[in-house]
């Protein structure tokens, strides 16, 4: 039997258990209350972390990583979800002397486009843990190996014309009493000027090309309106040497690119082959859209190139037939500067050759991809405006794929 005692005191409790629920309760809401909003100090360190342009990587005392961002995996400094043996073994020595160490992280192999030059700090952190920041330096590589590269060749390739424009200097003026002698060293000294020029014209362009100076923004450019200027450009070398060029029909194709490099680039293609093809041999441009690329081929019936030279024409300064090269004034540049032309696009060049046969040359952009036009206005509201598109007088609507598929598109390099 409950007594009146044992009542109050059950009463009580529940009593006092309710009002301890509710001091609690309210103690925690002014808790949160007082939080301030956002995200805590740990979150944004861990932010931080992750959106670094540097990589990092935190080691424990056994080599294993703890933690890491996703620029370490784009610098290489962690693959397999491990951090690279170098890296390591760095930090188990500064674990050790518990002093900063730096490192060289750059890649073991050639990959392309991705960073060349990576540069890593591995500091202490107490208690066996370490961290590894890596630094990507390969644009200040670049830089400093196209002015070392630009320096190199401008002492080297400009000794020749400037050393043959001061010899016949001093042979005009002992011959200055022999008009015809003064004529003849005159024509000379007119061929190396020009020569001269053309070499430091292509040098300049060439260090733009490698990363010396900002490219130009692309635009929307006309493949047929490029032939038509390359053409332009070509056709008072290829009368001299009594050769003929013949296109295919136009074909209304797009590409996205800067119009007066794209010209350049295949003007030196033309040119190269007008030079090493005989007098009254033809030189053909075809162009053709393939798997999302825009293709222009010039194809010569020249001299040709060897197999093992195939893969060095492209280098600056070599050339395949030296003593034609220099007959024709060539400075060994024209295929370096259409190599970083076509790199710069997101294209490239290929070459299909045999000796005593000929050479095409094939140049490839990514096509520019016209708006579906039932679409376009609900794009445009979105977006923002597309590339600038230059405008030729002549025009065609759509896309129209020509060109057969023959040597006339050789393969990649």
């Amino acid at each position: 039997m409950t007594t009146p005692v044992s009542l109050a005191l059950a009463i009580g409790a529940l009593v006092a258990g309710a009002v301890a629920g509710y001091l609690l309760a309210r103690a925690r809401a002014r808790r949160e209350e007082a939080r301030p909003p956002g995200p805590t100090v740990a979150e944004l360190l861990e932010r931080l972390v992750r959106s670094s342009n540097n990589g990092v990587v935190v080691l424990n005392k056994f080599g294993d990583m703890v933690l890491h961002n996703p620029r370490a995996y784009e610098l290489g400094l962690v693959r397999v979800n491990r951090a690279d043996p170098r890296a390591r073994k760095a930090a188990e020595q500064v674990v050790e002397t518990d002093e900063p160490l730096e490192i060289d992280l750059s890649p073991l192999e050639a990959r392309g486009r991705q960073p060349e030059a990576v540069l890593g700090q591995v500091r202490p952190l107490g208690d066996g843990f370490t961290v590894v920041e890596a630094v990507d330096h390969s644009e200040a590589i670049r830089l400093e190996a196209v002015r070392r590269d630009f320096v190199a060749n401008v002492s080297h390739e400009l000794k020749t014309p400037v050393g043959a424009i001061a010899l016949l200097t001093e042979a005009v003026l002992d011959a200055a009493e022999d008009v015809d002698e003064v004529r003849r060293f005159g024509g000379k000294i007119l061929r190396e000027s020009t020569r001269l020029g053309q070499l430091v014209t292509e040098l300049i362009a060439l260090s733009r090309l490698q990363g010396a100076e900002r490219l130009p923004d692309l635009n929307v450019v006309e493949v047929d309106a490029v032939v038509r200027e390359a053409l332009g450009r070509t056709t008072l070398s290829a009368e001299s040497a009594d050769i003929g060029i013949t296109t295919d029909a136009a074909s209304g194709l797009l590409i996205e690119g800067d119009r007066t490099l794209l010209v350049t680039a295949l003007s030196n293609l033309l040119e190269n082959a007008v030079a090493y093809s005989p007098a009254g041999s033809p030189v053909s441009i075809s162009r053709r859209l393939a798997d999302g690329m825009v293709e222009i081929a010039v194809t010569d019936r020249g001299i040709g190139i060897a197999e093992d030279e195939q893969q060095r024409v492209f280098e600056r300064f070599y050339r395949a037939d030296k003593a034609r090269s220099r007959a024709t004034g060539g400075t060994g540049l024209g295929l370096a500067i259409v190599k970083h032309v076509a790199a710069n696009h997101g294209g490239s060049v290929g070459l299909w050759s045999r000796p005593g046969t000929g050479s095409t040359f094939t140049l490839r952009i990514p096509a520019h991809v016209r708006p579906d036009p039932a679409t376009e206005p609900a794009r445009a509201a979105k977006t923002s405006p597309a590339p600038r598109q230059e405008k030729t007088p002549e025009r065609t609507p759509r896309l129209v794929v020509t060109g057969q598929d023959s040597p006339d598109h050789g393969g990649n390099l």
